[in-house]
């Protein structure tokens, strides 16, 4: 459970904004969106190899 203290005198918007920060550095939202759809393995670990690749490309060939 995440626990946000508002300040004296910091507005709703102020605390309102620290929690999406911190809901957003817990992954939930990342969690549940995996959740949802099965994904086997090995397209799981496909996925990944092509990201990868293509981070190396982007670093070998600079512009």
């Amino acid at each position: 459970m995440i626990i946000i203290n508002v300040k004296d005198g910091e507005s709703l918007d102020r605390a309102l904004k620290r929690f999406k920060k911190k809901f957003e550095k817990t992954g939930v939202l990342r969690e549940l969106r995996s959740r949802q759809a099965f994904e086997k393995k090995s397209i799981t670990r496909r996925i990944q190899v092509k990201k990868a690749v293509y981070k190396q490309q982007l670093n070998q060939d600079p512009i």
